[in-house]
């Protein structure tokens, strides 16, 4: 029987039916009459001038519709890719911001930036056609790494851009930091290397574009995380369409992490070759083509420092990275090192002064942009690094170090110096819950018995806080985003009282067709089984910034709140008229409307079917239906935060290390389904702990040349690289948000990869290890322990 479903239940998934009996609807399942296929070539050189394109031959062959370059858009008047959100640099002038057309024109730089889109009848006449193009190339010298890139004499990407210095950028107080710095009694300083990475969701990248000669309309099926801001972007921006006139389709998603967020060139190059031949033109990514066609993550080089007083408290910070944006900025790139990254290098942490600068910078490489955390796992490895490297060298234990620094809960909201303001956190008492439910107090006695079977035990901590849930509007105008950062929700009462919600963000697999009914079902006490969840067509939902930052049900959870707050009150305003009642004694509980003091009372179903059926309804002061529309701008960003804890053994004969224990406790606010919220956190963990153990995006300096460009080279984690991980909430509730929640989507890739390099290191400083750059793999590992002093000694 139907029955309500609210918060803090946790029912199986809505959507993973359809998912489970392969009734999913992804973009490659899609077929569109008169539908041709597409194929890119791509540049095989990381940096060239194209001296001239022969398509002739590919034009000749069977089933070849077109073969266009990018001066065939240029001639067209197509707009090049633009930022949506940029920045500017300590002098206050804009980012060099250069052409970025959706088909290289006149030079490539780097290996995979498109030179041609070939279409024809079948995927294969289009592989066989593109192979035929010959393209005259100049090599020239190139750069893949972003120091290297900002040397004298470096290899300039772009002419308009000199020292390849996309922006100098800076945050906090310099003065004030270095005055801390002079007084200090103790200074630690830390050379990071955060790789770069390969978000490869399960589902690779597709795009169909249509054209409708007969009423003007384009459509774009895609994978997308947002589709309205494509619409926005892609339409306005780069092909000049109307958004009336312009539908985008973002249907089911295999996997996102950011790797999806972005405006990308392949959705402007089928919609406006469809434009061209009339019909719809077809692509989908190879796996192979994804590794150098979707954007990239990290890739930050840092040198930071932390001084403290004779206690080991805090004075102050100074970090200085170098981030690598590739060969083009893309939608979001140069805002993820930037405002993402600086405002949390507090952590949970009292340091009164922090002075971050970024020099972001052009390379011939894959463009880079947010990938799962964006910004925040970066400054925490930052952070959490500094601060166990200042204990070891200060001897310290590395728990208490951090109780003494920590923010105590009594002074939240708690002001940083870089910025932002957190409204509510708990660090301390997520660190001591933490430190219970992993055995810190047993750790030594598991050491010992490692020890005597030859290994190496190690254990690791991290604390964190993110922000999530971007905002506020106004704010990130200021800071250069060119879009708002509300979110809207629409939901539609039928005349059964079954409930079609329809919302801008976006589900590709976060379970937001079940969380979102849960809401839903709270409120109007409606069963869950009778509500439905719509998102990601442009056509249906009147507007969305969609799913990124772990946004949904921060930002458009509140608007789901807020529109079902409208539902009640209209509810309430036609019982009030058929009870002759007055509004202010008409109660809405559980899914009824009644009268306070009276016995008088009726469901929800019949006030929805009133709203329809005007017989007994205030005409004169209501319009019939049940539908209200929503939008929420959030005031400030919500904070998570938790200690992730982490026990490793290694091998010392293979450098394998082996996660043997791993313990999360996370302060996510609110919880409306836990076992949606331990799906996340354990998803993020094992990205976290892939970047911290496995993976690796590595450019050839010689030729580059990407070295991982496969499964082959870049190694993946796996579920047998995992043990069962203890995970707690600790929650506190965040003060301005309607249901307290804050965000769990990116927690754990923020709180694993530092609690994991952590362990590691401590179980090598029996050699003298101090620190080790991510991957820790095998081979780093073993040469790591062979080539110590403590090592060759004992042997």
């Amino acid at each position: 029987m139907p029955e309500v479903v609210g918060v803090g239940a946790s029912p199986k998934r809505k959507e993973d039916l359809r998912f489970v009996t392969g009734h999913g609807n992804y973009v490659a399942d899609i077929k569109r009459p008169n539908m041709s296929f597409g194929v890119f070539l791509r540049s095989p050189h990381a940096h060239a001038l194209i001296r001239s394109i022969d398509t002739s031959e590919a034009l000749e062959q069977p089933g070849v519709k077109a073969v266009f370059t990018g001066e065939d858009m240029k001639a067209d008047n197509v707009g090049g890719l633009p930022v949506g959100w940029g920045i500017s640099g300590k002098d206050g002038n804009p980012m060099k911001e250069p052409p970025h057309p959706p088909i290289a024109l006149g030079k490539v730089r780097y290996v995979g930036d498109a030179v041609a889109f070939v279409v024809a009848e079948t995927v294969e006449q289009a592989e066989a056609a593109a192979e035929l193009i010959e393209v005259d190339y100049e090599t020239l010298p190139h750069v893949v790494g972003a120091v290297e890139a900002l040397q004298p004499g470096a290899p300039q990407i772009y002419d308009e851009v000199p020292g390849n210095l996309c922006c100098d950028w800076d945050l906090g107080d310099c003065a004030a930091v270095d005055a801390a710095f002079e007084t200090a009694t103790h200074v630690t300083s830390i050379d990071l290397v955060n790789q770069r990475l390969v978000g490869n969701p399960m589902e690779p990248r597709a795009a169909i574009g249509e054209y409708d000669a007969a009423n003007g309309q384009h459509t774009l099926w895609t994978t997308s995380q947002f589709p309205h801001v494509v619409r926005l972007l892609m339409g306005e921006m780069v092909l000049g369409i109307p958004q009336h006139k312009l539908r985008v389709v973002a249907p089911d998603v295999g996997g996102g992490f950011g790797v999806k967020q972005f405006h990308y060139a392949e959705e402007a190059v089928v919609t406006w070759a469809a434009t061209k031949l009339g019909g719809a033109v077809k692509w989908v990514c190879q796996r192979s083509e994804g590794f150098i066609s979707d954007a990239h993550g990290r890739d930050h080089v840092t040198q930071a420092e932390l001084a403290l007083d004779t206690d080991g408290k805090f004075l102050a910070m100074r970090v200085r990275t170098y981030a690598n944006m590739g060969g083009y900025l893309s939608t979001f790139g140069p805002n993820i090192p930037t405002n993402l990254y600086a405002p949390l290098l507090s952590g949970v942490y009292v340091i009164p002064s922090i002075y971050c600068e970024v020099k972001v910078v052009f390379t011939n490489t894959v463009p880079v942009d947010a990938y799962r955390g964006a910004g925040r796992p970066e400054a925490t490895f930052v952070v959490e690094r500094l601060v166990d490297t200042a204990a070891l060298e200060m001897g310290i234990d590395k728990f208490e170090i951090r109780k003494r620094n920590m923010i105590p809960t009594e002074s939240y909201p708690y002001q940083t110096p870089v910025l932002v303001e957190y409204d509510s956190g708990d660090p301390l008492g997520c660190l001591e819950r933490s430190m219970e439910l992993a055995d810190v107090a047993g750790f030594a006695e598991r050491r010992s018995a490692s020890e005597a079977n030859g290994k190496y035990r190690g254990l690791g901590v991290s604390t964190y806080v993110e922000a999530c849930g971007l905002a506020p509007s106004r704010l990130a105008g200021q800071l250069g985003a060119r879009g708002g950062l509300y979110e809207s929700a629409n939901v539609r009462v039928h005349p059964s009282g079954a409930v079609t919600v329809l919302i801008g963000t976006h589900n590709h697999g976060q379970g937001h067709e079940t969380t979102f009914a849960q809401i839903v079902s709270e409120r109007l006490g409606v069963p869950f089984e009778n509500i439905d969840i719509v998102f990601g067509d442009t056509d249906k939902v009147q507007f969305g910034m969609g799913t990124y930052g772990s946004r949904s049900l921060v930002v458009g959870g509140s608007a789901l709140n807020k529109a079902s707050d409208k539902i009640i009150l209209k509810g309430r305003k036609i019982a009030a008229h058929q009870f002759e009642a007055a509004l202010e004694d008409v109660i809405f509980e559980k899914g009824e409307f009644s009268v306070s003091g009276t016995d008088k009372k009726k469901s929800f179903p019949e006030i929805a079917g009133a709203a329809y059926v005007p017989f007994d309804f205030p005409l004169e002061t209501l319009e019939p239906g049940l539908e209200e529309q929503a939008f929420y701008d959030p005031v400030n960003f919500t904070y998570p935060g938790g200690a992730h804890i982490c026990e490793v053994e290694i091998d010392p004969d293979t450098g394998v290390v082996r996660l043997d224990r791993y313990t999360a406790v996370d302060d996510v606010g609110t919880i409306i389904n836990p076992m949606i919220v331990e799906g996340q956190l354990q998803g993020g963990i094992v990205q976290g702990v892939g970047q911290a153990l496995f993976e690796h995006g590595v450019y050839d300096e010689q030729s580059g040349q990407l070295l991982s460009g496969s499964f082959m080279d870049y190694c993946m984690p796996r579920a047998d690289n995992f043990p069962d991980f203890t995970i707690k909430p600790h929650s506190t509730t965040c003060t301005h948000t309607p249901m307290g929640v804050k965000g769990c989507g990116e927690c754990g890739t923020i709180g694993s990869p530092a609690a994991v390099i952590n362990a590691v290191v401590d179980a090598l400083r029996p050699l003298g290890v101090s620190h080790v750059d991510m991957p820790a793999s095998p081979n780093r590992i073993w040469n790591i322990i062979n080539n110590s002093g403590a090592r060759a000694a004992a042997e």
